[in-house]
């Protein structure tokens, strides 16, 4: 896999770039089910002002950038797109500095496989790619940091793909508590799991689901359930369960140091080659918020990012598995 990391301060010309190497792939995806499946533009603009208006500015202009067409900014609203499933695993190390781990589980051929660094709104936001504005993991200048797990049940509704909840949050909250109030109110067209983290070690792992409320809990792991498992085969095939109590004991019963716990995350049972079967462990992220820093780590490789002293820079990494 090709990785690419990339700063534009602003939406512009790099970007449009990247948008226009994408789309083709994405336009193929997001009209799968036929061009009525998904909702209009207007649907789409009127959900992204009620829900996360101080988006709207940034949406506009990457419309712009997208060329102006109607199913690019349908696309890039986020609302009500085509469901997709995920793995991953996070958990956060209880040390005396903050720190987010996780592994992201997916299908090689349907991930951007890239790193934005921007400075859209005036707020710093560092994180890897879903949709070219979205985000599955990321980190902003105050020090708040946030990943994303699929949440194992099958309910699909209206609501938006979680990596732009994610974009919204790094975008406009600061603490952990913020980040509660945004995940408890934005809408979410399926299940997941999305763990927040501040420089102050408060942290939430909120349940979210497009047919029942919210939850926020404290828990420290989440994989790919939420209170119980309700899609059996799905929990059979991923190992949520035990892939919940191996970081619990982690957690509780070993107390590893940092070094230790990061990586078990490049290791079974939390560590998964299952890519012949729909998706695998593409990376594993480590998120440090005090520091504004994030590494990207395979099995023998550390990829380490400074939100501020960031290089635009790109690695060729060999995934067992992944081609």
């Amino acid at each position: 896999m090709l990785w690419r990391a990339y700063a534009e301060d602003q939406p512009g010309p790099r970007w449009a770039g990247l948008f226009a190497e994408y789309w083709p792939a994405y336009r193929r995806w997001w009209l799968k089910d036929g061009e009525s499946a998904r909702p209009t533009y207007l649907e789409c603009h009127r959900a992204l002002a009620s829900n996360m208006p101080e988006l709207v500015p940034i949406y506009d202009s990457l419309c712009e950038l997208a060329g102006g067409g109607d199913h690019a900014a349908r696309f890039l609203s986020f609302y009500n797109p085509p469901p997709y499933l995920a793995g991953c695993s996070q958990a956060i190390w209880p040390g005396t500095e903050p720190v987010l781990v996780r592994n992201y589980d997916y299908n090689p051929s349907a991930f951007d496989s890239l790193i934005l660094n921007t400075n859209w709104g005036g707020r710093r936001v560092m994180g890897v790619s879903d949709g070219l504005w979205g985000l599955v993991d990321g980190i902003n200048d105050a020090g708040l940091a946030v990943s994303l797990t699929f949440g194992g049940r099958r309910v699909v509704g209206k609501g938006f793909g979680v990596p732009l909840i994610l974009r919204y949050i790094l975008q406009t909250c600061t603490t952990a508590q913020e980040a509660g109030v945004v995940l408890a109110r934005v809408p979410t067209h399926m299940s997941y799991n999305v763990t927040v983290l501040d420089e102050n070690r408060d942290y939430l792992t909120a349940m979210m689901g497009p047919d029942r409320k919210t939850l926020l809990t404290h828990n420290a792991v989440a994989t790919n359930h939420q209170e119980q498992v309700e899609w059996i085969s799905h929990a059979r095939f991923t190992a949520t369960v035990e892939r919940e109590r191996f970081l619990l004991q982690r957690l509780t019963l070993h107390r590893d140091p940092e070094d230790v716990f990061i990586d078990a995350f490049l290791k079974p049972p939390l560590y998964s080659t299952a890519f012949s079967a729909g998706f695998g462990t593409l990376y594993t992220s480590v998120y440090r918020p005090r520091l504004r820093e994030m590494e990207v780590r395979w099995p023998g490789t550390v990829w380490p990012m400074s939100m501020h002293n960031f290089q635009d820079s790109a690695r060729r990494v060999a995934i067992p598995g992944a081609a």
